[in-house]
C-alpha cells in the first residue's frame, strides 16, 4: 500500500460530486458557496465511483446511505477532504480509512427527525389495528370486522431504545396520543433528559421488553462506551415479551434505526414463536445499490407478520430540502472557516468560534494524536511571525487523530508548512503524523 501523504490545500473547495440523490436544492446552495457540484443520479458501486474520483479529483462528497466510501475510495481522489452525509447513518463509511487519510466525516443529525418520528407513529397505529392484515385481505376480496389483536394505542406501554433526537421526538408524539413512554438509554444526558420529561427510565433493555407493549428502536451505530450495538437484539431479549400476560396488549417491535441491532433470523424466530405479534422495519442489515437489484433479497420476506419499507424514514418532500440547507450551512463552516460541525468520529463533534476580527488566516490541520503534532503546530505558527489569536483543539481518540483549528493575523508560507509536516514525524516518531493541513485565506464577511 502507498505511503500515507499530507493532503494539503489553500482556500476554500471548488468541486463536489454528489450520490444517491440529495435534493436537488444542495446544488445551488453549493454554487453559492464557489463549490461547483458533479452529481451523478445512481448509487455508484466502489468502481465506478473510484473511476469518477480518480477523472475529478473531488474535494468533498455529498451521499446518503447506500453508497459505500472504502479505502479505494479514500485513495481515488488525493483531494478529497470531507465525506458530507445527507443522513444520519455513518455505517457506509470507513472512518478509520477517512481519518487515516486526514478526510472529515460530518453527518445531519437534526433534519430528518420528524418525518422518522411520524413514520414510527403511522406504523406504530397500523399494526396496532392489523391495517395492513386489512389490506390484504380486502385485495383478496375477503370481509373480515373484527376485535382480534386490534388495539387502541391509548394508555399503551411504548418502550424506546435511544432516546436520542428522533427518540425524543416520538416520545413527544405518542404522550400527545395518550400512551405510557418507558425508554432505555445508556447514556447519561439522554437519560437525564428523558427522566425530566416524566418518561419512565429502565435500567436494562430486558426490563424495557417486559414492560412494553410496543418496542422501538432508535440507536447510534455505537453506545455510550462506544461499543457497537450490533446485535444489540437476540431472541432471548424477545423473550422478555413472554413475561407480559398474552392478553395484555400487543407486542410489537419496529424498527427504523440500525439494520444490524437484530439478525434476521432471530427476528422471524420470535414472531414464529409468538413472543412478537407483529414487526416492521425499514432497514436491514444489508441493503441493495440498485432500485432492482437481483442480488438482493428481503431477509424478512415471506414472513406475513413483519412487514418492510425500503428505508424510507427520511424520504419526504419536507426533510431533504431541510437536510439540504444544514449540510449546506455545515458545508459553508469547513469550505470558508475549516470549522467542524457534527464530525461522526466523535457523538456530535463540533469545532466552532468567533473569529476575530483581526484574524487573516484560519490554519485547519488533521494530526495523530500524539504528544509533539499540537507542539509542531504551534512552533510552525510562532517561526512564521504570525499570532495565534484564537484555536481550538478535538480529540478522537477511536481513530488515533486530532482537528487543529487556529485563526491567525497572517498565513503560513509553504515552506512554513512544510516545516510544520517535518516537525511532527519527527516530535513523534510517526512520519504522516499530519495527515490534512489548509490554509484558509478570510475575505471580508467570511
Amino acid at each position: 500500500m502507498d505511503p500515507i501523504i499530507p493532503r494539503q490545500w489553500t482556500g476554500r473547495f471548488k468541486k463536489a460530486l454528489i450520490v444517491e440523490n440529495p435534493d436537488p436544492t444542495l446544488d445551488d446552495h453549493l454554487r453559492k458557496l464557489g463549490i461547483e457540484p458533479h452529481r451523478v443520479d445512481d448509487a455508484p458501486d466502489e468502481d465506478e465511483l473510484v473511476r469518477i474520483l480518480e477523472e475529478g479529483q473531488h474535494q468533498l462528497i455529498f451521499k446518503r446511505s447506500r453508497v459505500l466510501i472504502t479505502e479505494r475510495v479514500v485513495r481515488a481522489s488525493s483531494a478529497l477532504a470531507g465525506v458530507m452525509l445527507c443522513c444520519i447513518g455513518d455505517d457506509s463509511v470507513d472512518k478509520e480509512a477517512c481519518a487515516r487519510h486526514g478526510v472529515v466525516v460530518t453527518n445531519d443529525p437534526v433534519s430528518n427527525g420528524r418525518s422518522v418520528a411520524e413514520l414510527v407513529i403511522g406504523e406504530l397505529i397500523a399494526l396496532s389495528r392489523r391495517l395492513f392484515d386489512s389490506v390484504r385481505e380486502m385485495d383478496q376480496n375477503i370481509w373480515v370486522k373484527d376485535t382480534k389483536s386490534r388495539y387502541e394505542v391509548l394508555g399503551k406501554r411504548l418502550g424506546i431504545v435511544g432516546l436520542g433526537q428522533i427518540g425524543r421526538q416520538v416520545a413527544q408524539l405518542a404522550t400527545a396520543m395518550g400512551m405510557e413512554v418507558l425508554f432505555y438509554d445508556d447514556a447519561v444526558i439522554p437519560r437525564e433528559i428523558g427522566i425530566a420529561m416524566g418518561y419512565g427510565a429502565c435500567d436494562s433493555l430486558a426490563q424495557l421488553i417486559e414492560s412494553s407493549d410496543f418496542v422501538t428502536i432508535h440507536v447510534s451505530p455505537t453506545d455510550a462506551d462506544g461499543k457497537s450495538n450490533e446485535n444489540l437484539f437476540n431472541y432471548d431479549v424477545f423473550r422478555g415479551f413472554e413475561k407480559r400476560p398474552k392478553k395484555s396488549g400487543p407486542r410489537i417491535v419496529l424498527n427504523l434505526s440500525r439494520g444490524f441491532v437484530f439478525q434476521p433470523d432471530d427476528l422471524r424466530r420470535a414472531v414464529a414463536d409468538g413472543l412478537v405479534t407483529y414487526a416492521i422495519t425499514d432497514v436491514f442489515p444489508e441493503e441493495p445499490m440498485a432500485s432492482v437489484d437481483k442480488a438482493w433479497a428481503n431477509p424478512y420476506g415471506g414472513e406475513p407478520r413483519i412487514f418492510s419499507t425500503p428505508h424510507i424514514g427520511a424520504s419526504t418532500l419536507e426533510a431533504q430540502p431541510r437536510i439540504a440547507r444544514y449540510v449546506a450551512r455545515t458545508t459553508e463552516l469547513l469550505t470558508k472557516l475549516g470549522m467542524l460541525r457534527n464530525c461522526v468520529f466523535r457523538p456530535r463533534a463540533s469545532i466552532e468560534f468567533e473569529v476575530p476580527p483581526e484574524a487573516r488566516h484560519m490554519l485547519a490541520v488533521v494530526h495523530v494524536d500524539k504528544r509533539g503534532t499540537k507542539k509542531a503546530v504551534d512552533d510552525a505558527i510562532y517561526r512564521s511571525g504570525a499570532n495565534n489569536l484564537r484555536s481550538s483543539h478535538i480529540d478522537f481518540p477511536d481513530f488515533g487523530v486530532a482537528y487543529e483549528l487556529s485563526a491567525l493575523d497572517r498565513g503560513l508560507t509553504p515552506d512554513d508548512v512544510a516545516a510544520l509536516v517535518a516537525d511532527a514525524g519527527q516530535l513523534t516518531g510517526v512520519s504522516n503524523a499530519i495527515r490534512h493541513i489548509r490554509a484558509i485565506p478570510l475575505t471580508t464577511g467570511s
